[in-house]
């Protein structure tokens, strides 16, 4: 199976007035054509920023993204424009990232209409009611209005409007985190149905666990704007190597009444800032397994068995 994506050393960092803030530092990935890849970790850890940087909706401090094995940072914008119908997003925030002052057929039908994609307005609204119906809206909400809707639904409408301009590669950024537990299930189906429909390569963005492992077959696990762990989800499930890993895996809430006892890893200590940070690594002030040399060396993400990494030198 081919990489469709991946990044080289990539880095974004913000000017703020005590020093740069790393909020992507030195993240290598890869997504094979057709995978889900998870990113997961908590509020800050740079998870959205680095899929925005991916998309150049935010420019990279340094490094390189490769699409189909050509750097991306290196194109004009006449050639980033044509490469941007390959590449979208879906966002968090149903509400906040469609215009509530047009109506459902408008926003699916924008894309289409920015990049003339299809001439003739029947044929557009063709194409919005198949788009619609490919995302489980019914036809009779057309002109309907953002407001008028659920969240699931207008979650929906931002699936066919990121479908509008048939993509290979879409970030979807955290996409159920402001849904309903009912709702998540229903769009979680619906993406996995949509990847299998058109061999759609996603990076899903989350902090949420137990909803990652249910759509990625790669999970990579972030920490103050690095990448700390990377395997495969079954992999990582079963055998979490990164300290940070295991804390994160024990707090996902089982219903299993057997696993009550079950102990939990505890985080303690500051959380480093991520404003001009030392080389060592980031997570030591509150891992229990930190000696001596982890602040003072920096922490390169090496194999540690098939296809599963870590950044941590005490993991051999």
């Amino acid at each position: 199976m081919s990489t469709l994506l991946e990044t080289k050393g990539l880095k974004k960092y913000f000017k703020t007035p005590h020093g740069n803030l790393h909020a992507v530092d030195d993240v290598n990935i890869a997504i094979k054509k057709g995978t889900t890849l998870g990113i997961v970790g908590e509020s800050g850890c740079g998870k959205s920023t680095l899929g925005r940087v991916i998309l150049r909706l935010l420019e990279a401090t340094d490094g390189q993204i490769l699409y189909d094995g050509k750097d991306i940072l290196k194109l004009n914008k006449a050639e980033m424009r044509a490469l941007r119908m390959k590449m979208q997003i879906i966002f968090q925030d149903p509400f906040a990232s469609i215009n509530p002052r047009m109506s459902v057929s408008d926003i699916i039908a924008d894309p289409i209409r920015v990049n003339k994609l299809i001439k003739g307005s029947h044929n557009i609204e063709k194409r919005v009611t198949e788009l619609m119906d490919t995302v489980g809206l019914s036809k009779r909400l057309m002109n309907a209005y953002p407001h008028e809707l659920d969240g699931g639904r207008r979650q929906r409408i931002g699936i066919a409007r990121a479908l509008a301009v048939n993509p290979e590669f879409i970030v979807c950024d955290e996409p159920v985190s402001a849904l309903d537990v009912s709702i998540q299930a229903q769009i979680l189906n619906l993406l996995m149905d949509l990847q299998d429909e058109y061999d759609l390569t996603y990076m899903f963005i989350t902090h949420d666990l137990s909803v990652v492992k249910h759509i990625s077959d790669e999970i990579a696990v972030m920490y103050l704007g690095q990448c700390v762990e990377r395997s495969s989800s079954e992999e990582l499930f079963s055998n979490p190597r990164h300290s940070y890993t295991k804390a994160l895996l024990s707090a996902i809430p089982h219903v299993d009444l057997s696993l009550r006892g079950k102990k939990r890893e505890i985080l303690s200590g500051e959380v480093t800032s991520p404003i001009n940070p030392s080389i060592g690594c980031r997570f030591a002030p509150r891992c229990k397994n930190e000696m001596e040399d982890c602040r003072r060396e920096k922490q390169i993400l090496k194999p540690v068995a098939h296809e599963h990494y870590v950044a941590c030198n005490r993991i051999k």
